[in-house]
């Protein structure tokens, strides 16, 4: 029996992204974890995945490249803008930690925070309160970067008046021969940022799709709230948002460079990103998985190696 067919008459039946064919998503994975890193005919040229060991590799590996990349824009003299997520998180603390042992000063960078929780009128959370984006950014990229950071009118979030103003403001910035760097994580449906799948039922063509540039109060996909309730919420998925404000992908499909991760192990043999990776570096590029289009850009992936599997079931 082809177990993927007993969603029929379910109460899994239509939960799913509507363009998602599960069949062809599971044959994406691969038993051999090794064959993950075999190129793909529609990978960029300059994409590249790197593997780590450990999360403590996965941080640093990634904080050095956030660093090294506000380090090289600054000695060619050029501004960055910097999209930027919540989560993966740990790298800040090295990209910190990098920046103030090399004195690089952050002045031509232009942080864009890429979400932030809503409720559907977008409205977002206050800046004070810990579970808001913009708190968590303060703490653990702009505040401990001290006298090196970013300055205060350089930072921008996802605020509802904010949001609309990114894409002339990061044009401005490479109209001037500045660069956009995209760092990102991949969510449990293959999202960037808030961007869910079951937004591409409302274009009309894969153009209308890329060309968006952001949501304003973006309803999310059940899986994306329990994701969060697994990583951020203590498995509270009561308090999980149901909307949130995102950049789209006329925003993050147009990067110079992207720095990507993917870290989402738990304990226990237990995990919760293993098919997302494989989707987005296997399956073709498509509206219905926002992720697939990544490795269509230049950039890296840090992905920790237990993620590639092999992803077979067992009882924990």
């Amino acid at each position: 029996m082809d177990l993927l067919t007993t969603l029929d008459g379910s109460m899994m039946q239509g939960f799913f992204p509507a363009g998602w064919d599960l069949a062809r998503i599971d044959g994406c994975v691969d038993d051999d974890p090794n064959t993950i890193t075999d190129r793909q005919e529609w990978w960029h040229e300059g994409f590249e995945l790197f593997p780590c060991e450990t999360v403590s590799d996965f941080d640093t590996y990634m904080g050095h490249e956030i660093a090294i990349t506000i380090r090289q824009a600054r000695e060619s003299g050029k501004q960055l803008a910097m999209i930027l997520p919540v989560g993966p998180m740990g790298m800040y603390r090295w990209a910190v930690f990098f920046l103030k042992e090399w004195g690089v000063k952050c002045d031509h960078v232009h942080g864009f925070n890429m979400d932030e929780w809503s409720d559907a009128q977008g409205t977002t959370l206050d800046s004070s309160s810990s579970g808001s984006f913009q708190y968590a950014m303060e703490q653990a990229f702009y505040g401990p970067l001290g006298e090196l950071t970013v300055p205060e009118n350089q930072r921008n979030f996802a605020t509802t008046p904010n949001l609309p103003t990114y894409p002339e403001k990061i044009e401005k910035i490479r109209s001037g021969g500045g660069d956009l760097a995209v760092v990102f994580g991949i969510g449990r449906v293959c999202h960037i940022a808030f961007w869910e799948p079951q937004f591409a039922g409302e274009y009309d063509s894969e153009e209308d799709w890329k060309a968006a540039t952001h949501r304003i109060g973006a309803k999310l996909h059940p899986l994306t709230i329990e994701q969060n309730a697994i990583t951020s919420f203590k498995s509270r998925t009561t308090k999980v948002p149901a909307f949130a404000n995102t950049i789209g992908p006329g925003l993050f499909l147009n990067a110079d460079h992207t720095i990507g991760g993917a870290d989402g192990t738990l304990s226990r043999g237990m995990q919760w990103q293993g098919l997302s990776l494989w989707m987005t570096l296997r399956h073709e590029p498509t509206p219905w998985i926002p992720s697939t289009y990544m490795p269509t850009q230049p950039g890296r992936l840090f992905y920790l190696t237990e993620l590639a599997g092999p992803l077979e079931a067992e009882c924990n």
